[in-house]
Formats: structure tokens, C-alpha cells, sequence
């Protein structure tokens, strides 16, 4: 629950001799802000005066009481409160140097001594300050150190110090100082110094107190402010190094087990929260039982499925239950899912299974396959079944994305269905196979709904489809001499784009205005009817093949579409000795006729090759 919401001056925020301090999670984000930053602080600032609002932070307060010097992590607003003091830090530098005039005047001696103290907290456990930046980026080190030239604390200097935005930071505030106060005698001077000191410290901050991690990840999204929110992933991490120590863990370990992990599951967010998601789910029973209550045999106490809502809130259920037993089984997982994203060298079973998997667009799947790899054993499943699997995962996706039956939706429950199965009902070895094979064609579309789809605007419908179907079958008549990787990249332009090395052509091209040869060709120079046959023919399947990439090849006439070469006279048309084009490089006119034609027997072809 949230503890507090309130709006306070920055001198209550970082009131004197307060029995707290703030703390920035270790391994958090390095500190980001540059120059743009400081500069619209201290300018929204200066224009706007007193009691300007200027964000807010997030802090999580695990303390049951007031006893103590309590420790306020900070999950939000870390970038503007390192900001802020690293201001007030400049300020104090330049009243300091003018210490022997500004102990003659009381006011000015007064705000002196305060800003002192809000800067430093006796009571902390940690650095001795208000503050304590998190580790990566020397932001810690760096910090003290800026605070250790003003005598608040004792640090060393730390090789290119100068280089790194603590200390950038620190230095631009002080640089602005000294444009503000250039020309002035010392003591307007000063007196211009508590100025500036006078707005920042009635400049107003909201500050949220909540009792964990997930219910800080909950306030993000509903805030509009400078700071850079982190993820899910991010706050897990967090959790884990931040109860480290009291598991009897060393936080470095937990780090690097967390970071191993995150490279065999890759360094793509979407991924990542992908990863965690289908481990609950393949899971969700056992994770579950762990959090039942005697009379709640059934019940998913941490939810029915995981979805990026909730996921946080999974976790940090989990790591806190245990964070050994965590680290162990994620681990684990981690590693055989390294598998399917191809990234495990060590392991390469079933890949060429799983590319096609992949290629498919049927990454939904690993949820189970993720189950099906890690419990082999107690399955008594062999490897020739999994890839078996593998393969009846590949046909399903091919009809599923083709014709969106079953809906996107369903799909993670169907398979945490399967799941559920093997479970409940002992299932073992070729039994998984019948039980995953007769669900999915209870759940697949008909083969003439299939058979309608691919007969229809099939490049209209889906790209990534289409592409797949056109490669697997220009593929199934390669032989080790023959072989040619259609998935390839190369890159092409000035800007370096990557593309497909091998691409979807129209043999009628595609584009709007027909051009002259193909009218004549295809409709007896009818204009109208050529018009009218494009936009019946242009994307179904018999008239879509694969070619070597070619921007210019769309709009040449057949003869030489057919027959184009590049600069080194190899064939890059319909000549190019694909099995795919064979037929196609035969012929000297191309209608609608052929069109049709081919459209059926390639409809033939992939019904045989994608039956369920």
C-alpha cells in the first residue's frame, strides 16, 4: 500500500539532522543527466522562484516504526534528487570559500550551517550523506568524493573523475554560480548565493512512500516527469540484490547469477519479460502450491496466468519466499530457454527445428517447450519426439497465423493446458505426443479454411507468412550442393539497411499503375482489365516467388524479370536456379491463366506439407 503521499520544500526533504537518508539501489541505472538537465533546473528555477514544482520521487519504506535512522530507497527521482544535492553542493562550495564573511552575518550563517546539514546524515549506516548514488558508473565513489572537497565526509579521488557526469554535473552548477555572481563585490556576492539557496530549497517536491517494489512499479506509468521510470526486470533485480544479505547470499553472486541469466534469455527487453512470463505459466501449478493455504488445493494464489501487469508482483512474491531456491530454478530455466533463442552453443539440439519455429513467428510456444526440455527425463520423453513436437508446433503456427484461428489469446492458455494435462493425468512419453497432437487439431482451423487462405490474397494477409511458405518450399528440393540460405542479410545503401539477401517477388508486379509490357501481356494492352486483374492476382500465391534481392526488378517486363543478371553475369531473375522458379523461367508470357495454375498446385503442395 502507499504509505504517504506529500508535497515538501527541498530543505523538509532533506531536512537537518533527519533521522533518514535515501538510498539508491545498488546496480540501478548509472546517473544520466547531462547537460540539458541541469541547465532547464537551474533556469526553471531562477524564472519561476519559490514554491516552483519541479517532480516528484518514489521512495519504498520498509520501516514498521520511527526508531532509528530509517533508510528510503529510491526507485523514482533518483536523476533529480542526485541533481538537487549535487546543487546545493555547489551552493555550499561557494558560501565556503566566503566562510570568514558569511560567519559576520547571522542569516547568512544560518542558512550556511543548514545547507551543511542537509547535505550529511549522521544517523546513515552507509556514506555519512542525505544521499547514497548506486555503485555502476562510479556514481557512489564519485558523489563522496564531490562531498569529501567540502569537508563533509573523507573519500578518495578516483582516476578520470573529471571525465564522469557526477562530476560534470557538479561543476556546471558551479560554473553557473559564477556567471550569476561575476562582477559582484563579496558580499552581494553572498547575498546573491542565498538567493539562489533561498529557491531551491522552498522549490517543491511530491513524495510517495510505498511499502515494496511492486506497488512503486504501479505509480510510473500514472506519472509525467523527466525521470526515466525502470522496468519490471530492472525493480526484480533490484529486489534480489537488496535482500541478498539477509538471505546469507553475497550480492555480488546474486548479481552475476542475475546477469548470467539475462545473457542466456538475451539482451531484448521484450524477451526478457517474455521469458518470465512463460516460466510462471509453464509453472504456474508448482510455483502456486508453495503459496496455498491447507483448504486452497487449487487455487493460483499468484495469479491465473502472468502478464506484464502482474509480473512484477509474481516475482517479487517468489524472491522474497526464497531467493536461493529463485535464483536456482530460474537459472535453470534460463539456460534451456537459451535453447529455442538459438543463443545456447552448448547445446544445439532441435536446431534446425527450432529456426523453423522462430521463422514461423511460434515463439508463444516455448512456454511449453520450456516445461517439455527442462522435465525430459521425469517425462521419459526422447529427443526424437521433442523435435517430433517441435515440428507439430511449426505446422500449427503455419495455419494458426494464417488464418487467426485460434485467437492470439487463446494460445498461452491452450498451452498451459497441455501443460495441466501431463500433470493431472501422469502423462509420459509418446502420450505427450498424442495429447499435444490432438489438442492442436481440436483447436486448429479445418483444412478447407486453410486451403481457402492460402488460395486467397495470401501476401495481403501476412508478409511473414508468405515468406516462410515460399522458402520452405523452395527449400525442400535442396540438396547439400544445391543449398542456399534464403534467410541470409546483407546490407544494402548508404545507411547500411539490412535486408533479405534472397526476397518475396511479384511476377505481376504489384505496384499501382500497371506498366505498359504487362499490360499487353496480361491483358491484351486493356488497360481497365489490367487494372481489374491486378487487383484480383497480383498477391496470391502463384504469382509470388523468391529472387535474388533487386530493387529494380518489381516494374521490368517478364522477359527481363526472367533473365536479368547482375554485374557479374549470374542469374538473379527466374533463371536463378531456384526448384521454385524452374517452371516459371520456361515461359515467355505470364497471364492469369498461369497465375491460377500455379496457385493451385503450390495450394496442393503446402496442404501436404502442413497437415495436421
Amino acid at each position: 500500500m502507499i504509505k504517504s503521499v506529500h508535497d515538501y520544500h527541498i530543505d523538509d526533504l532533506l531536512k537537518a539532522d533527519a533521522n533518514f537518508y535515501y538510498k539508491i539501489p545498488k546496480y540501478q541505472r548509472a546517473y544520466t543527466w547531462s547537460q540539458y538537465h541541469w541547465k532547464a533546473l537551474y533556469d526553471d528555477l531562477m524564472e519561476n522562484g519559490k514554491e516552483y514544482f519541479i517532480g516528484s520521487i518514489i521512495c519504498i519504506n520498509t520501516a514498521d516504526d520511527a526508531v532509528g535512522c530509517q533508510c528510503l530507497e529510491v526507485v523514482d527521482g533518483q536523476q533529480r534528487l542526485t541533481t538537487i544535492t549535487l546543487f546545493m553542493a555547489a551552493i555550499y562550495n561557494k558560501l565556503k570559500a566566503r566562510e570568514h564573511i558569511v560567519k559576520n552575518d547571522d542569516d547568512f550563517f544560518d542558512d550556511y550551517r543548514a545547507l551543511r546539514k542537509s547535505l550529511i546524515c549522521k544517523g546513515s549506516r552507509e556514506n555519512g550523506l542525505v544521499l547514497v548514488p548506486q555503485s555502476e558508473g562510479h556514481n557512489s565513489v564519485d558523489y563522496a568524493y564531490v562531498m569529501s572537497t567540502l569537508g563533509l565526509v573523507d573519500a578518495k579521488y578516483e582516476k578520470n573523475f573529471g571525465n564522469r557526469k557526477i562530476a560534470k554535473c557538479y561543476k556546471y552548477f558551479l560554473d553557473r554560480i559564477d556567471n550569476d555572481i561575476c562582477g559582484l563585490s563579496e558580499s552581494e556576492a553572498i547575498q546573491k548565493i542565498c538567493a539562489i539557496y533561498a529557491v531551491i530549497k522552498k522549490a517543491l517536491i511530491v513524495k510517495i512512500e510505498v511499502s515494496n517494489n511492486s506497488e512503486a512499479y504501479m505509480l510510473f506509468e500514472s506519472l509525467n516527469n523527466r525521470g526515466a521510470s525502470l522496468t519490471p526486470i530492472e525493480l526484480m533485480k533490484n529486489t534480489i540484490l537488496a535482500r541478498a544479505e539477509q538471505n546469507g547470499l553475497s550480492t555480488d553472486e546474486c548479481y552475476n547469477r542475475w546477469q548470467d541469466l539475462l545473457e542466456n534469455i538475451s539482451d531484448d527487453y521484450l524477451t526478457q519479460e517474455r521469458f518470465f512470463r512463460h516460466y510462471y505459466n509453464a509453472y504456474k501449478n508448482k510455483i502456486n502450491k508453495l503459496f496455498r493455504k491447507d483448504n486452497e488445493k487449487k487455487k493460483d494464489v499468484l495469479g491465473n496466468v502472468a502478464t506484464k501487469s502482474n509480473l512484477l508482483n509474481i516475482y517479487e512474491s517468489l524472491i522474497k519466499r526464497n531467493l536461493a531456491d529463485f535464483l536456482d530454478e530460474i537459472s535453470q530455466s534460463g539456460k534451456v530457454y537459451s535453447m529455442f533463442l538459438l543463443l545456447n552453443e552448448e547445446d544445439t539440439r532441435f536446431k534446425k527445428e527450432l529456426t523453423s519455429l522462430y521463422r514461423v513467428q511460434g515463439t508463444p510456444s516455448y512456454l511449453l517447450l520450456l516445461y517439455l526440455v527442462r522435465e525430459q527425463n521425469d517425462l521419459q520423453l526422447e529427443d526424437v519426439t521433442i523435435g517430433s513436437v517441435i515440428k507439430l508446433l511449426t505446422t500449427f503456427f503455419v495455419r494458426r497465423n494464417l488464418t487467426d484461428i485460434p485467437n492470439t489469446q487463446d494460445v498461452t492458455r491452450i498451452f498451459m493446458n497441455i501443460i495441466n494435462d501431463i500433470e493431472e493425468n501422469g502423462l509420459k512419453g509418446a502420450d505427450i505426443y498424442n495429447n499435444i497432437y490432438s489438442t492442436l487439431v481440436s483447436k486448429s482451423a479445418s483444412d478447407e479454411l486453410f486451403k481457402e487462405k492460402l488460395k486467397g490474397d495470401i501476401y495481403e494477409d501476412n508478409v511473414g507468412i508468405t515468406r516462410f511458405l515460399l522458402c520452405a518450399l523452395t527449400e525442400r528440393y535442396m540438396t547439400r550442393e544445391t543449398f542456399k540460405d534464403l534467410w541470409s542479410q546483407v546490407e544494402y545503401g548508404r545507411n547500411g539497411k539490412k535486408v533479405y539477401e534472397w526476397t518475396i517477388e511479384h511476377i505481376f508486379p504489384e505496384g499501382e499503375n500497371v506498366p505498359d509490357d504487362w499490360v499487353k501481356m496480361i491483358a491484351n494492352g486493356d488497360k481497365e482489365l489490367a487494372q481489374d486483374y491486378r487487383d484480383k492476382y497480383v498477391h496470391k500465391l502463384g504469382n509470388l516467388t523468391v529472387t535474388g534481392y533487386n530493387s529494380k526488378l518489381s516494374n521490368m517486363s517478364f522477359e527481363r524479370k526472367r533473365d536479368r543478371q547482375n554485374e557479374n553475369g549470374k542469374y538473379v531473375g527466374y533463371k536463378n536456379g531456384l526448384d521454385i522458379n524452374s517452371e516459371i523461367a520456361k515461359k515467355d508470357i505470364w497471364n492469369i491463366d498461369d497465375i491460377t495454375a500455379r496457385t493451385d498446385k503450390l495450394t496442393d503442395e503446402l496442404l501436404e506439407m502442413y497437415k495436421l
